[in-house]
């Protein structure tokens, strides 16, 4: 069946209680959006002192942060030495390092709040396709190590071992990743924060935000109004009004995942035993990982609508089965898709929207780890702890992006002229 989040929602425990808006409340900071930065914002914010209202249009985690992979991962798809030419030294080193201990923030507030999230810190693995797949992770890990990173290549023999195929040149493991169920860590970080003292509102769509004389006023489609000092915008890809702004400089590129019945003990033990996450080299890519109850989740770029329903699915078979003969003719039982927002050079941005209203985005399929450090740096920056000057991200104007419209297309007709022909995949 093909659900908004699919094995992410039959999976995970239940949302914490939340209500709508109604009447006005006054806090220190309205933050728009109950996704990862969203979320873990409110966290840090309530755990600080301040007062906090997240307004949510929908439900927690309705976006990205309950579609996703579910792959914890360090760093950006930009490769590390590639980062200070584009955001100059010192930017570029500060967004490798917290991005690079990215991974060890999430891990650690699901254990310091005891979040049911399925959370497995066993690393990922970056496969490569051929001999330029291979020279690439070899080239990323050289990079990452001079960097003092836990990162190593495998080889195709080591690889086979850990993942079950020998489709496959060779590997990069990144030690300081692993995976995640992403919908229940979004429920959880929202718990976490009721618990801390936040106040989250679902189904809350902001439809305006103006500034008065002093303090910013938010008003949501059902009427409820909030008063804030600041505001957080946390959107990302899939931001409305009121600020376009984010969205035009943003290309949705689509990406569906697929979920088996739970193998059996014996194929549980010969794919993915040591429980990594895993990707390929390819620019149209395929991923890979387990579930808790021994689900293999495969993914790639692409919408299941329209034509693009039949055609990634056939495609989904095709690769369970060439990746892992052992596993063909074994049934999907769940399917569902998203959209990443992606950026003209492959990072987040950092906007400010007016006074005291910030906001990251633009996460380019890396939204669990980005997501919560820079909720937890813009909740740092909001309560005077950290100077914008000291932010990883220098604050820019929104661009919009040029040809979004033809970019979307492709990416979407693209991905299926790609899956439908085999190349590829």
């Amino acid at each position: 069946m093909i659900d908004s989040h699919g094995l992410w929602a039959a999976s995970a425990p239940a949302a914490p209680a939340t209500a709508p808006l109604s009447g006005l409340s006054r806090v220190d900071v309205a933050i728009v959006g109950g996704g990862y930065t969203g979320l873990s914002a409110a966290l840090h914010l309530a755990e600080g002192g301040a007062s906090v209202a997240v307004l949510e249009g929908e439900e927690i985690g309705s976006g990205g942060s309950g579609r996703n992979v579910g792959l914890v991962n360090a760093g950006m798809w930009v490769k590390p030495d590639d980062l200070p030419g584009v955001l100059g030294p010192v930017h570029g080193d500060r967004l490798l390092q917290c991005l690079g201990d990215g991974p060890r923030l999430v891990f650690d507030i699901v254990a310091r709040h005891g979040l049911d999230c399925e959370a497995r810190h066993a690393g990922t693995l970056h496969c490569a396709v051929g001999p330029e797949g291979l020279a690439e992770i070899e080239e990323r890990c050289a990079q990452w190590q001079r960097r003092g990173a836990p990162v190593r290549v495998l080889s195709a023999e080591e690889a086979a071992r850990r993942i079950g195929t020998t489709a496959y040149a060779g590997a990069l493991l990144d030690e300081r990743a692993g995976t995640i169920q992403p919908l229940a860590y979004a429920r959880g970080l929202a718990a976490a924060a009721l618990k801390a003292g936040a106040t989250v509102h679902t189904h809350s769509r902001v439809t305006a935000c103006d500034r008065g004389d002093q303090r910013w006023q938010l008003t949501t489609a059902g009427g409820g109004r909030v008063e804030a000092d600041w505001v957080i915008v946390a959107t990302n890809a899939y931001t409305s009004a009121p600020w376009p702004q984010v969205r035009a400089e943003i290309v949705h590129l689509p990406y569906f995942n697929f979920a088996t019945v739970p193998l059996s003990a014996e194929q549980r033990a010969a794919v993915l035993p040591g429980g990594e996450g895993c990707w390929n080299t390819r620019d149209v890519l395929t991923s890979f990982r387990m579930d808790a109850a021994g689900r293999l989740v495969l993914g790639s770029v692409g919408a299941l609508r329209g034509t693009g329903k039949a055609i990634h699915g056939a495609w989904a078979r095709r690769t369970l089965k060439r990746l892992f003969p052992m596993l063909a003719g074994v049934p999907f039982e769940q399917s569902w898709y998203g959209w990443i927002g992606m950026t003209a050079d492959a990072l987040p941005r950092f906007h400010r929207f007016g006074p005291q209203a910030v906001g990251f985005s633009g996460y380019n399929g890396r939204g669990i780890a980005p997501g919560t450090v820079f909720g937890r740096l813009l909740a740092e920056h909001v309560l005077g702890r950290l100077p914008e000057s000291d932010l990883p991200l220098p604050v820019t104007e929104p661009a919009p992006h040029p040809w979004r419209p033809v970019h979307e297309a492709v990416y979407e007709y693209g991905s299926q002229a790609v899956h439908l022909t085999g190349i590829g995949s």
